[in-house]
């Protein structure tokens, strides 16, 4: 529901893994996907983030949804260390530079 509600309100939504645990990300997204058309896939979250950053214009908006506050990314049974709000602040740094 949420893929299909974004694509029909914002002008470019990416789809992006948060918390795939044990089940196949591919999966996780391509159900996304059937109901986004014309959403983009980038499966790892951090190059998403970066790829969304970079695709702005003045006077655009970026929502990144999913985490949250999370500060970790739980893949398979580990979880690793990742913030969307680190992720943003770094490709907004890399942008400016």
């Amino acid at each position: 529901i949420m893929g299909e509600i974004a694509t029909r309100l914002a002008d470019v939504v990416i789809v992006t893994d948060d918390n795939p645990r044990t089940e196949i990300p591919e999966t996780i997204r391509a159900a996304i996907l059937a109901a986004a058309p014309g959403a983009i896939e980038i499966g790892d979250r951090r190059k998403a983030i970066h790829e969304a950053v970079a695709m702005l214009h003045a006077g655009d908006t970026l929502i990144v949804a999913g985490k949250g506050h999370e500060e970790g990314q739980t893949i398979g049974t580990e979880t690793f260390h990742f913030s969307d709000h680190e992720e943003v602040r770094e490709a907004l740094q890399e942008r400016a530079a």
